[in-house]
């Protein structure tokens, strides 16, 4: 019978020790920071181990095995290429999101070709055959499981000849050796760890779905984005619009791709023109502005809209939906400062049109003609798109991807893109460069 293996407690701030679990660090004097671990028992240097056997790299390169595909084009390409044998995944997102619901069709497409396994800690297997009617999943050759013990897991994995398992979370499964609730620091990393060794040593492909705190982080310790290998963030509206898969770390691909999906009765499902679809209900008018953002290495024009108001109270209200706040804020200063715009007694809500969110500075300029153009009551004198970054003096600088931006503006009609001038070589005959935001709001907009 195995030993079981003790617990002690380390202080999240300095390291120190303690048998039993105590309020204050008696250390650094720190409150509340003691963290449940299992004791790993010391040795002496060299008294246990043997000696590592080491072998060129080109043997290792003859060794490589082939990736497996996903069954979905879209999520291969953010892989770059399809999950590794003896990876280990992390698949992260707000609840609701769709994160099961992507992982079930990712399971189901592998099946056809590679055994497969999906354990669901948080759901019963009934629910999770629900789903699978839902998405028209019969196929037999998906295998589903239900626990919340790593330890199980960990032995299925070990014995069962998987070629790729998903874990559904690592937030409700424990190791049997720790006494602390599921979702605790100690036991979400020491799960991860036991499930890593695990599928590493039968080179299976492991996901692990993770939850997100209120701010969108990933919950746990930090320590376990760094013990897997890719990291995936699911984003967008969870109750419409379209859902962003991207790479926030990638050991074997690129991190500047993305996949643009849309929840439907079946399922998600990859958006072939998620631009149009954006664009499809847009009614011209004061306050919108069609802005050339990047998804990764695609091109998106979206829609961003603005509605200035003057203020019921004495605070002027500020609101922005799908980009940051703070950056609204600081390009609201700007423009009161280096324009003849009055804004300091106006309410000013910002919204990115299906749910997308925008965190590159090369919306800058498409966000303050929008509010501009609200607060003025005027409009794009041409069909353009409009990006570029601005700086705290009302300059407008270079962004990458200019011929990205350009092409899928004129591949949905538009006659101009508003935007920096081009550092060297000929100017692009669709861009109307700009060299401050003073000069563009003069030179593009106008009256109804």
């Amino acid at each position: 019978m195995a030993r079981k293996l003790g617990v002690q407690y380390v202080c999240s701030n300095c390291g120190a020790s303690y048998g039993k679990w105590q309020g204050r660090c008696s250390v650094c004097g720190q409150w509340n920071t003691l963290i449940e671990q299992v004791e790993v028992g010391t040795a002496v240097a060299g008294s246990s181990g043997r000696a590592l056997k080491a072998s060129d790299i080109a043997n290792a390169l003859k060794s490589r095995t082939s990736r497996l595909p996903s069954g979905l084009v879209e999520v291969d390409e953010v892989l770059g290429g399809g999950f590794v044998p003896g990876s280990v995944s992390l698949l992260a997102g707000e609840p609701g999101i769709g994160k099961s619901t992507l992982l079930l069709q990712l399971a189901d497409n592998a099946s056809k070709k590679h055994k497969v396994l999906y354990v669901s800690g948080e759901e019963s297997a009934q629910q999770v055959a629900l789903r699978a009617e839902r998405l028209k999943i019969s196929d037999k050759s998906l295998q589903l499981a239900t626990a919340t013990i790593a330890n199980d897991i960990a032995a299925t994995i070990s014995g069962g000849g998987y070629e790729l398992v998903v874990v559904d979370s690592i937030q409700t499964v424990a190791v049997n050796e720790i006494n602390s609730a599921a979702g605790n620091v100690s036991q979400v990393t020491n799960s991860a760890q036991l499930l890593s060794a695990a599928a590493k040593s039968r080179n299976t492909a492991l996901i692990l779905v993770g939850h997100v705190t209120k701010e969108g982080n990933i919950a746990g310790p930090r320590l376990l984005e760094h013990m897997v290998d890719v990291v995936l963030q699911l984003e967008g509206d969870r109750y419409g619009g379209f859902k962003i898969l991207r790479s926030a770390k990638n050991r074997y691909g690129s991190t500047n791709e993305a996949a643009i999906f849309e929840m439907t009765d079946i399922g998600m499902r990859p958006v072939d023109n998620p631009s149009a679809a954006l664009l499809a209900e847009r009614q011209a008018s004061d306050g919108s502005v069609v802005h050339a953002t990047m998804e990764g290495s695609r091109p998106l024009l979206v829609e961003i809209q603005a509605l200035v108001n003057p203020t019921s109270y004495g605070y002027p209200k500020r609101t922005a939906s799908g980009i940051d706040l703070n950056r609204v804020n600081l390009l609201i200063a700007m423009l009161e400062r280096r324009t003849k715009l009055k804004l300091s007694d106006k309410d000013i809500y910002v919204n990115i049109v299906g749910g997308i969110r925008l965190a590159e500075p090369a919306a800058d300029l498409a966000v303050c003609m929008a509010i501009a153009s609200a607060a003025k009551g005027m409009q794009l004198k041409k069909n353009a798109v409009v990006f570029g970054e601005i700086g705290l003096s009302g300059e407008v600088r270079h962004v990458p991807f200019l011929e990205k931006r350009l092409s899928e503006a004129k591949k949905l009609g538009f006659e101009a893109a508003i935007g920096p001038r081009v550092r060297s070589g000929r100017k692009p005959g669709l861009l109307m460069p700009v060299t401050d935001i003073r000069s563009a709001l003069n030179t593009f907009l106008e009256k109804d």
